[in-house]
């Protein structure tokens, strides 16, 4: 066995969880890596290491907001989850107490409307050769969730719902503005009838009072149909508006999570708290006080060892080197991966 393959096998342990009703979505020690080739024969020399062991819970109903850096694996995350990047490293993910890596493809294609994704660039993951009624109509045709007779008023009513005009129907995405296009990406996931959607940085691409009234139409989809979301995003004030609770990711790891008050509030770890100082506060009268972060984002094919933060954390200890930090929840349902608490007692 290839040094490689054996560190693999050794990172592929974990503790298997019990499904938890309470819970639409259980993402427990979740792996996934990405081979890396090299050599005359082209054989794998090592791993990608884009998510490494995250861990959480969603509740039916709720948003959770994961943030982080761009290339911490926030997408390949939410990607992981929804079984579109190939098979898992490690790890589980329970939807609906049922293991998504475990279904056959008849199963997976029952489950594959209830869990949608709304991509970060509308204009790229919509077809250019495909009017928008077919666009948002397809997968429904294909699913056959409606019957054939009732197929264009449920179109009709959809686009109604996400803010489209009828007239819409005949018209091909390079006829909309980037708003529009995002419209055209939800109506498409919504016509499905999901209970889980995956918003990849939906609202990164637009004009900000264009991204205020998407996220508005998020938020009354949600509580129109009671859907669940995982919002990905790296602005911090989009994600405090939308979200219920928040994950904050570095490199492939969950370094902080809970609720949304509690992280915005006492951001624990040091990494959440250079990214909080870094949102702008509009008031010039207020001094910020920002956290500058030295260096740069180590390699994900090559991570430190111990905490994977240590080579930009102004609190390194010595056992920050050698030792990963384990998770503690510090307050009721505020969990963090730091050293900096290894004296303070877990509330679980």
């Amino acid at each position: 066995m290839s040094d490689a393959k054996e560190r693999l096998h050794i990172d592929n342990t974990f503790v298997p969880v019990e499904p938890d009703d309470q819970y639409i979505l259980q993402v427990n020690a979740l792996k996934k890596y990405f081979p890396v080739k090299g050599g005359f024969i082209s054989h794998t020399v090592g791993y990608v290491k884009a998510v490494d062991g995250i861990t959480f819970n969603l509740r039916r109903g709720a948003c959770m907001g994961l943030v982080g850096e761009s290339g911490c694996g926030k997408t390949t995350a939410g990607r992981t989850i929804l079984r579109l990047s190939g098979e898992k490293t490690g790890g589980q993910v329970l939807f609906d107490g049922r293991e998504v890596y475990d279904l056959n493809p008849k199963e997976m294609r029952e489950l594959r409307p209830k869990m949608q994704i709304i991509f970060q660039d509308p204009f790229s993951s919509l077809s250019p050769r495909m009017p928008v009624s077919e666009i948002i109509g397809e997968a429904v045709r294909e699913h056959e969730l409606v019957p054939k007779a009732e197929f264009n008023d449920y179109i009709d009513h959809i686009m109604d719902e996400c803010g489209l005009q009828p007239f819409h129907k005949d018209r091909y995405p390079h006829e909309f503005s980037g708003g529009q296009r995002q419209r055209i990406c939800i109506a498409r996931a919504l016509a499905l009838n999901p209970e889980f959607v995956v918003c990849d940085e939906p609202v990164s691409a637009l004009d900000v009072s264009i991204q205020a009234q998407i996220i508005n139409l998020l938020k009354e989809l949600q509580n129109e149909h009671n859907l669940t979301y995982l919002f990905i995003s790296h602005d911090l004030s989009v994600v405090e508006h939308i979200s219920d609770t928040v994950g904050v990711m570095y490199l492939g790891s969950l370094v902080e999570y809970g609720e949304t008050e509690d992280i915005f509030r006492n951001p624990l770890h040091p990494y959440t708290q250079a990214l909080f100082s870094a949102i702008p506060v509009p008031d010039p009268t207020i001094k910020m006080n920002r956290i500058v972060l030295e260096g740069s984002i180590p390699s994900p094919a090559n991570p430190p060892k111990g905490c994977k933060f240590h080579t930009r954390c102004k609190n390194c200890m010595d056992c920050c080197k050698e030792i990963a930090p384990e998770q503690k929840e510090i307050e009721p349902g505020h969990f963090v991966n730091c050293h900096l608490y290894d004296d303070v007692k877990s509330v679980s």
